[in-house]
């Protein structure tokens, strides 16, 4: 049964399919969107066993162009924009100065002189003044192209056969974390092979005045393939099975990306960026904490801020935790003490006034299944 939410809040153009669909809506970084359909474990599954779509439209998007966009984005960002030809995508931090992360973020190259980004919904004013700031040295034209853009996620082992049969460019030939430009449905699309879940799939933008109608046509074409509408609790459930930082809980404002286990998107080699100076010195001196993967030993599940123990002395917080559908137990992200982080080493959680059992764990906690 879908529900009205303050009328303050951003909508995507998706808006009135997700009631029809029956969307639980609840506000989230601003906009009023879909946490769930038919229910969280349900939509998890279709998922990992199916296909799902998403709309993801709340996210933001920046277009850097001219012949200093390259240079510029070396110095933006943390990652080594050498490795990229057109087509290709590389995920990466733009810190500040200090090295907290200003957000994480995708980089599409369209050519040297011409990329875009996109950036978390929370986060898309921020990073776009961010950006412009930090470009008056550089021949580049900056522009915050997220209200002419929608974006959707098809996710899961059957994407490919759904896509397929609405799209004129041949996927088989699209490589994980590379693009190209083609038409689902007869509708200009950036199509990518990237995804948020760990499963195959592919994330589309497309114009706001025709992402309805590829929204519909993909539900239709994907009604063989077990495809439903996905919300956001199941985009969390599914990213935190990944291990995958969210921003605002295992990445912040405050010098941790090396701690998040994220030093292999800061390229120290490639020269002068923005938050090296911090980053490195703190590499030097060693990390003090490190981000983990724990799995709960007996019922419970862990939440955002609850306390991690070892052997009743604090050992760390929880950043991110749920009901993991795939492992059917409790698993949480958190950070801890270098000296409890080894994979099997016995922690507990303080959920409510019980102290938990839980075991760090490798992560991801579940297999990955992308296209390489």
């Amino acid at each position: 049964m879908s529900q009205n939410i303050s009328t303050n809040l951003k909508v995507t153009p998706l808006i009135e399919i997700h009631k029809e669909l029956g969307a639980k809506l609840v506000p989230f970084a601003g906009w009023n969107m879909p946490i769930q359909f038919a229910g969280v474990l349900s939509e998890h599954n279709c998922v990992r066993e199916k296909v799902g779509l998403f709309d993801v439209s709340h996210m933001g998007e920046v277009e850097v162009e001219g012949g200093g966009a390259k240079n510029f984005l070396q110095y933006l960002l943390s990652n080594d924009l050498d490795k990229m030809s057109d087509g290709s995508i590389l995920y990466s931090l733009m810190c500040y100065e200090n090295g907290g992360v200003v957000d994480d973020l995708l980089v599409h190259r369209f050519s040297e002189n011409h990329y875009f980004l996109c950036v978390n919904a929370s986060n898309s004013d921020k990073d776009y003044q961010w950006i412009v700031k930090n470009s008056t040295s550089f021949d580049v034209n900056v522009r915050n192209t997220s209200s002419e853009t929608s974006q959707l996620a098809l996710q899961g082992p059957n994407a490919v056969n759904v896509l397929q049969s609405l799209c004129d460019v041949s996927l088989n030939d699209l490589s994980y974390y590379n693009f190209k430009k083609g038409r689902v449905n007869n509708v200009e699309s950036i199509i990518s092979r990237t995804g948020y879940t760990g499963e195959d799939g592919f994330e589309l933008y497309i114009t706001p005045e025709k992402v309805s109608e590829v929204y519909r046509a993909l539900i239709n074409k994907g009604q063989p393939y077990g495809i439903q509408p996905i919300g956001l609790g199941a985009r969390d459930t599914l990213r935190m099975e990944m291990g995958y930082s969210l921003y605002g809980n295992e990445i912040n404002d405050k010098p941790t990306p090396l701690d998040a286990g994220l030093g292999w998107v800061i390229k120290f080699n490639k020269g002068e960026f923005l938050g090296r100076e911090h980053l490195l010195k703190q590499k030097e001196q060693g990390l003090q904490r490190k981000l983990v993967g724990v799995k709960l030993l007996t019922r419970g599940v862990p939440r955002s801020h609850y306390q991690v123990f070892k052997n009743g002395k604090s050992a760390g917080e929880v950043t991110s935790g749920t009901f993991s559908p795939t492992c059917k137990t409790g698993i949480g992200l958190c950070y801890v003490s270098k000296e409890y982080a080894d994979i099997g080493s016995h922690l507990e959680v303080q959920i409510r006034n019980q102290l938990v059992a839980a075991e760090v764990v490798k992560l991801p906690f579940v297999p990955r299944h992308v296209k390489k």
